[in-house]
């Protein structure tokens, strides 16, 4: 099982309509077939303002949870509004190159995607899996 999550914090000057259309995809990605169970809501004891995690069973449904058109829906739509993000990933999988398995996914879906690498890079801050980063980073 994989446990991929989310923690954020908006830019100034989002509306609370943004907000909520954001976090309304973030939930319909959520009920992809690939995940097994999700949460979406306020990220409490951190640095961050907002969180979503995902469950899900493998590394197949990973990449498929990863290029499915309601995820790149909420990339495309939610990432102009965030000014930091984190990204991790939770496993009790036992093999030792799964970490590397999780960041060559990512690195695949952003070298496949133009246009969701060149989101994430604009935003103010990102960590986390296979993080291309802002610009100059």
């Amino acid at each position: 099982m994989i446990l991929h999550g989310i923690r954020f914090t908006l830019k100034p000057g989002v509306t609370p309509q943004q907000l909520e259309e954001a976090l309304e995809s973030l939930r319909n990605h959520g009920r992809i077939p690939p995940v097994t169970s999700f949460v979406v809501g306020r990220d409490y004891g951190g640095d961050y303002e907002w969180g979503a995690t995902w469950a899900i069973e493998d590394l197949d449904r990973y990449w498929e949870y990863l290029i499915h058109p309601a995820h790149l829906h909420t990339d495309r739509i939610g990432l102009p509004l965030i000014d930091k993000m984190t990204s991790f990933d939770i496993t009790d999988d036992p093999d030792p190159d799964v970490g590397a398995k999780i960041a060559a996914l990512h690195q695949r879906r952003y070298d496949n995607i133009p246009d969701i690498a060149e989101l994430v890079s604009d935003l103010g801050e990102y960590k986390g899996s296979a993080a291309p980063g802002p610009h100059g980073n």
